[in-house]
This record gives structure tokens, sequence and C-alpha cells, in this order.
């Protein structure tokens, strides 16, 4: 895909977990390809500039649209083309995956010293979960209940030896964020007991005919 297929790509598959701009896009698919975890695919397609890239709403956003555009227009001009159409166009630049990304990509999954103890970071490790073996699944569920074990814990202390006296509405919001910890550490729970079936379930029997 080129750059803006895969941010729309990705905000359609997790929407809010991939808040992504082009700002942040554009930069992080140069490192990537300056590392060889993914490589231009030269596809010889031209498209409308006017469709390049979509405003960003952001001012580094643009900026990095910006030298996309500026990029792909410098390879248009300085190609051998002898004829051009009635509408400027640019190269689309299509990347793909390498052998070196496949690799980062297992490396950036099962790394425990990779994985934050936020929410957001966990989920977007589980939308990839398939590509676990189930021991490795089971081992970033373990860690995420830990992690959710202990954040309970310690509010459950602050909840109980506050350093001042808390109104009713402050409690309300402790008492709502000690919830959805709750219930998060219930989800976890089914999880990881759907794990267990899944790994006690036997393989499928090849009917003879």
């Amino acid at each position: 895909m080129h750059g803006y297929d895969l941010r729309k790509r990705l905000r359609a598959d997790f929407g809010l977990l991939s808040s992504l701009s082009f700002g942040s896009l554009y930069p992080a698919l140069a490192r990537l390809e300056q590392d060889g975890a993914v490589r231009e695919l030269i596809t010889g397609e031209s498209v409308p500039s006017d469709d390049a890239v979509a405003f960003t709403g952001s001012l580094a956003g643009e900026r990095a649209a910006f030298r996309v555009r500026l990029a792909a227009r410098s390879n248009v001009a300085g190609s051998t083309r002898s004829t051009r159409t009635a509408t400027s166009s640019r190269t689309r630049k299509v990347y793909e995956l390498t052998d070196r990304g496949a690799e980062l990509f297992d490396q950036l999954l099962t790394a425990e010293e990779l994985t934050p103890k936020d929410g957001k970071t966990f989920a977007l490790c589980w939308a990839f979960a398939r590509y676990l073996t189930p021991e490795a699944r089971l081992r970033l569920l373990e860690r995420r209940h830990r992690q959710l074990e202990d954040r309970l814990s310690l509010a459950s202390r602050a909840a109980n030896s506050p350093s001042r006296p808390l109104d009713r509405f402050e409690k309300s919001l402790v008492e709502h964020s000690n919830a959805a910890v709750q219930f998060d550490l219930d989800w976890i729970d089914r999880l990881i007991a759907a794990e267990a079936i899944s790994e006690e379930r036997p393989e499928p029997v090849a009917k003879a005919r």
C-alpha cells in the first residue's frame, strides 16, 4: 500500500486505536525503509496530484505530506517520459514488507520489555494475537493481568488512605476508575480461560475416504 491507503486501512481496522496522523506515518515509513523493514515497490501507476495526500489538520502532518508531494513531483520531473497527461500526475510510492520487517514485527509483538503498561498498547498487541503461538498469547494475557492487578491494588490503597478527605464527586471518579480496571480484569480472565480451552481442544481428525 501507499501511505494514504495504509493510514485509511489502519483507521478502518483499528478505529480509535489508530489515531494516526500523516506527521507520524511518513517519518515512521521513512525510518522503516532506512532500516530495511519495508521497501518501495515500483508499480508505474500514476494518480492525480490532487489525490496525493489529504489534509491532515496539523502543522507537522502538513509538512510531512508536503515533503512527500515534493519528492513525488521531483521524481516525475526527472523521469524520461516524453509526454504528459492533461492532469498533473505523480508516481504512487507503494511500500512492501521485507523479511527484515517480518522479523521486526515478531520481535515487537513478543518482547516483554517493549510492552508498556497501558491498555492501548495491549489492545494493539492483542489485535495481532493470531500471529502469536498459544504460549505467547497466554504470556501476554498473564502479563496484562498482573499489570491490572497491581493498578487495582494501588488504587484501592490510595482510596482507603487518601492524603486528604475526598468529596462525593472525587469519590465517584475513584469508584469509576476502579470499576473500569476490574472490568478489564474480568475480560482478561475470560480471554485466559478461552485460550486454555482452545489448547485442550483436540485437532480434528481427517475422515478417510
